[in-house]
């Protein structure tokens, strides 16, 4: 299998650096809240300086939501919602060991950080313009079709894993008790973003191996390095 980005995707965002991950092994019965707490802490003090739009990380994908055409007040990276729910309520609800685990990596970052049931996913995943054919699975149940040229994590056999980049995920393939295998990628666009890419998949590669039986594979995809082989 293989994870990669579209060539016009490289072309209309050659700021792109993205990490990517992944291992079997994994369950359910983790133990990840010390883990959480510490990440937590450090979102809570950035978010002592200022709100989550004023990061540089967050203010990059607006200018990106923006020149996809989409108001990036009404839909936002998934870091940003993470953040605004996270200042908030000063935390974020409990729903798989593996998924508290990333949205904490992903709040002490503010990078999206993306999770996927790698069983779920047909052929080859990649981040390309949708025809407008393509099959959603809404969290509730329901059936969207992505509109053409949206964003998308397209699979090869033209299911949606994620609507508007790094705006939704699928019900399809989110992870669940039964879940053992999965694929992990976050995506930036700020400046610096190569630098904070690597420490993030670092980050998660340790996060992983510290609480589950796991040797993840990892890859940094850029224009001059554009796939993930899993």
């Amino acid at each position: 299998m293989q994870f990669s980005h579209s060539d016009a995707i490289w072309q209309a965002f050659p700021e792109l650096r993205a990490g990517a991950l992944h291992t079997g092994g994994i369950h359910a019965d983790a133990d990840v809240e010390a883990t959480i707490a510490s990440f937590s802490a450090i979102a809570e003090a950035r978010l002592t300086q200022g709100q989550e739009g004023e990061f540089s990380e967050i203010q990059a994908w607006r200018r990106g939501f923006s020149r996809m055409g989409l108001k990036p007040t009404q839909y936002r990276c998934a870091s940003e919602a993470l953040l605004r729910r996270f200042r908030q309520e000063h935390a974020l609800p409990r729903l798989h060991p593996l998924i508290d685990l990333c949205n904490a990596i992903s709040l002490a970052f503010a990078i999206p950080i993306a999770v996927f049931d790698a069983e779920k996913i047909a052929g080859d995943l990649e981040v390309r313009r949708a025809m407008g054919d393509e099959t959603y699975l809404t969290f509730a149940g329901e059936i969207e079709h992505p509109e053409a040229n949206e964003v998308i994590f397209a699979d090869g056999e033209g299911r949606a894993h994620a609507r508007r980049w790094t705006n939704r995920q699928s019900g399809f393939s989110a992870v669940r008790e039964t879940t053992r295998s999965v694929l992990i990628v976050a995506e930036a666009l700020h400046a610096f973003a190569g630098e904070d890419m690597e420490r993030l998949v670092a980050t998660v590669a340790d996060a992983l191996v510290r609480h589950w039986p796991v040797a993840p594979k990892t890859a940094m995809l850029s224009l001059e390095s554009p796939r993930f082989d899993f």
